[in-house]
């Protein structure tokens, strides 16, 4: 079985719309899974340049999928151990979430593989 990497990653200034209106960055941190493959996701990693805790969440066709909380001014290694498949057509995207107003940058890294 051959299988290809893909990769979520660069680093990404916002501005937060509330700890609870999560909001996309940058057209980059989205996928769409190809026809005819199937897709999981493998880790992620994320850093915060702010004062506040952030969080980035994992959607999968618009629903939430996985929260990384980020605390401020540090980093988060999440290993996902293959949890389930996202099959062909299924839109993953990173969205951030922090308080009104707070503005930085996140560094994000979300690894995938395509089986």
């Amino acid at each position: 079985m051959r299988s290809t990497p893909r990769f979520l990653q660069g680093v990404y200034p916002f501005v937060g719309k509330g700890i609870d209106a999560p909001v996309a960055v940058d057209a980059a941190l989205s996928y769409t899974v190809p026809l005819g493959v199937v897709t999981q996701t493998v880790y992620f990693r994320g850093g915060n340049t702010t004062d506040e805790l952030v969080y980035v969440v994992l959607t999968r066709d618009g629903t939430p999928m996985r929260y990384f909380p980020i605390g401020a001014k540090s980093d988060v290694h999440v290993p996902l151990r293959v949890v389930e498949d996202l099959d062909a057509g299924t839109v993953v995207e990173l969205l951030v979430g922090a308080p009104e107003g707070v503005s930085g940058a996140i560094v994000v890294d979300l690894g995938l593989v395509e089986v």
